[in-house]
């Protein structure tokens, strides 16, 4: 019976583990998304690690993505659109997972 508990604790704490990383990977992902963000709209040092906040601080508004596009589709205006900015929420997920992995 033993046996059973503890498969069962290995799949819960993969499934807790899998969660942590899948909530890291999107904050990352928001951080580069929005330091992007703020490079378009000629923000740097201080002002774009700040605005990168307010990029990750967004997607706590709702569940899932859309109040991260919408924040950026309010502020970039005509630099970019909706689709460019999905595009590069994808791209940037896809280098924060690269990075967590190499951490």
């Amino acid at each position: 019976m033993n046996t059973f508990k503890d498969r069962e604790n290995a799949f819960e704490n993969k499934f807790a583990h899998d969660e942590e990383m899948q909530f890291k990977a999107v904050a990352r992902r928001n951080k580069l998304t929005g330091l992007w963000a703020a490079e378009l709209l000629g923000k740097s040092g201080d002002d774009a690690a700040a605005y990168a906040a307010e990029v990750i601080k967004a997607d706590f508004e709702e569940a899932g993505h859309d109040d991260v596009v919408r924040k950026l589709m309010g502020d970039l205006g005509t630099l970019a659109d909706e689709a460019t900015i999905r595009a590069k929420m994808e791209e940037m997920l896809t280098v924060a997972k690269a990075q967590l992995a190499d951490e």
